[in-house]
């Protein structure tokens, strides 16, 4: 038995869950892995996520804030940060991703989230203090992953200096348009893999997963990381519905700068996966997000229409030109 099944198997005896049985429940693009146990016919999660490579204390703060919220994160059956251990509450199968490959309604669903992320960039008591800020620094980063990852993958070398430098300028004019909208808790993978429908009342019904990356950050980010999903295609006219939704919250929000800073965030976000499906593949040998590629680049060129992403398109269109714009070889 290895090191880190030992500490497995302590941690759960200590939480009396030693009896259980243990099945692989999922891995995702992290170094987390989950297990479900079953004891006398109860169900919990494991959370295996070791140190260093991950850190569960943000996830512990975010729970728990969610569930003071009245919200539905998994409650914490036990912890052990220092060896990166949690027993969590089993919220079930019932993701979104699953019920709508089963013909749930798509609508519905989308509201109940769309409606939990207007409740949190509504309530002041959402922004935990010691959340860090998502700051031009780290959307930096985050943008720089399709100069630093996808272009050499897809030219067969690094980046030149210059034209990367270029980019980084583009992005730090258009951070501030980003801005222009009211901070809140960002909880940075508001998706169809990471919610799930429960039998629970009003906005409780909405199970929240995979929040331990949160910041404090522009209010669109969630909503657009929702509507112009890496994983899915959605209809254009249920994002305006659901944008409609959502802003009818914040009566006082104007709606021309509401579209800027959505543009921004979601040509930030998409040049961001594309490099991290990218490194997936390149780095961790995970090909299976590659598939996912050509949408990112379909939502990325939809958001340089708008007019205050005039330069990144010009940008793209000199240094990725279309014709590049392709999967790259695994």
């Amino acid at each position: 038995m290895s090191e880190r099944e030992n500490l497995i198997q302590d941690f759960l005896a200590k939480a009396g869950w030693g009896a259980a049985r243990r099945g692989r429940l999922a891995g995702d693009a992290s170094f987390r892995h989950y297990d479900r146990l079953v004891l006398d016919g109860k169900p919990a999660v494991l959370m295996d996520a070791p140190p260093p490579k991950e850190d569960v204390r943000p996830f512990v703060r975010i729970a728990r804030h969610l569930r003071e919220m009245g919200l539905s994160a998994p409650a914490l059956l036990a912890v052990d940060e220092e060896n990166g251990l949690l027993l969590l509450e089993d919220l079930g199968d019932g993701t979104y991703t699953r019920l709508l490959e089963a013909g749930h309604d798509e609508p519905a669903l989308y509201r109940l989230a769309t409606d939990v992320l207007a409740e949190i960039a509504a309530r002041p008591d959402s922004v935990l203090a010691g959340t860090p800020p998502y700051d031009d620094e780290k959307l930096l980063t985050e943008a720089c992953l399709l100069t630093d990852w996808y272009m050499p993958a897809i030219s067969g070398h690094d980046t030149d200096a210059a034209v990367r430098a270029e980019y980084v300028e583009i992005w730090t004019r258009l951070f501030p348009v980003a801005r222009m909208v009211p901070d809140t808790l960002v909880l940075r993978d508001f998706h169809v893999d990471n919610l799930l429908l429960l039998d629970r009342p009003g906005l409780a019904a909405c199970g929240l997963l995979d929040f331990q990356d949160a910041v404090i950050g522009p209010a669109t980010y969630d909503l657009m990381s929702l509507l112009e999903d890496a994983r899915r295609d959605i209809d254009p006219v249920m994002i305006e519905i659901m944008k409609g939704r959502w802003l009818r919250r914040f009566p006082h929000l104007d709606r021309a700068v509401f579209e800027a800073s959505w543009a921004v965030m979601a040509a930030q976000r998409h040049a961001k996966v594309i490099g991290i499906f990218t490194r997936l593949c390149k780095r961790d040998g995970k090909f299976g997000y590659l598939i996912h590629i050509p949408r990112l680049w379909r939502l990325l060129e939809a958001s340089c229409r708008h007019p205050v992403l005039a330069e990144l398109s010009r940008w793209l269109d000199r240094h990725i030109p279309k014709a590049s714009r392709g999967v790259p070889s695994p």
